[in-house]
């Protein structure tokens, strides 16, 4: 009998957002793939959890990911975790995801903490249909990408670091247009969480009167 992998979503922010699920699941695996050994520690020993941890991150999931597979088909139960939210979801795991799949891996993902579905919650625009976008490219494909999503008419979900914000917004204004509506949410369940909600220009304003800090979430409409 193969082991079950399992995605378990770690909390972005406030810890009291693990849940009991995940805590159990990680108590009871035969041991844990994780982004950073160092942060995860801190984490698993917050919630008493003793278990080997092992590396898994984007420099090494290729190689990786055989040995993991393997290991899972002699009977282990593995866990993976990133350094926030749900693995796979602009962190590793698809390889992963897709190495179990091929291979007729039984998978389980916990639902958890993932950033973009509490910023889109509180963004006010419209989220029976959305595009989940991720990182835009750093350099090669970025304006490609731009053009394309400027065509959609569903809100648009994006993510940003600090330091790039004030050139995307800009970007978002050349090829997307100055109506457009735009919802920035940072440090989603910290202490100092914000939303800041507007037309673009009025987002642009807002980023350059400050120094944003966390990781950004964009969501982005056009069509209304």
């Amino acid at each position: 009998m193969s082991g079950i992998l399992y995605f378990v979503p770690t909390p972005i922010g406030n810890l009291e957002d693990m849940t009991f699920r995940a805590i159990h699941v990680l108590k009871e695996v035969d041991y844990i793939l994780c982004e950073d050994t160092r942060t995860s520690g801190i984490l698993l020993k917050h919630f008493e959890i003793s278990k080997p941890l092992k590396s898994y991150h984007l420099h090494n999931e290729h190689q990786a990911t055989e040995k993991v597979i393997a290991d899972l088909k002699s009977g282990q139960n593995i866990a993976i975790i990133t350094d926030a939210g749900t693995p796979g979801i602009s962190d590793p795991g698809y390889l992963l995801g897709k190495a179990g799949a091929d291979n007729n891996i039984d998978m389980i993902c916990l639902p958890g903490a993932t950033a973009f579905v509490p910023a889109l919650v509180v963004s006010g625009l419209p989220n029976n249909e959305f595009l989940f976008a991720g990182f835009l490219p750093q350099k090669k494909g970025r304006q490609t990408k731009l053009k394309q999503l400027a065509e959609e008419k569903k809100t648009i979900v994006l993510y940003e670091s600090p330091h790039k914000i004030n050139t995307t917004l800009e970007q978002i204004k050349e090829f997307f247009g100055e109506e457009t509506k735009v919802s920035l949410s940072r440090e989603i369940s910290k202490k100092f969480e914000e939303t800041k909600r507007g037309t673009i220009n009025e987002l642009i304003e807002f980023s350059k009167s400050k120094t944003l800090k966390g990781e950004i979430v964009l969501i982005v409409n056009n069509s209304i």
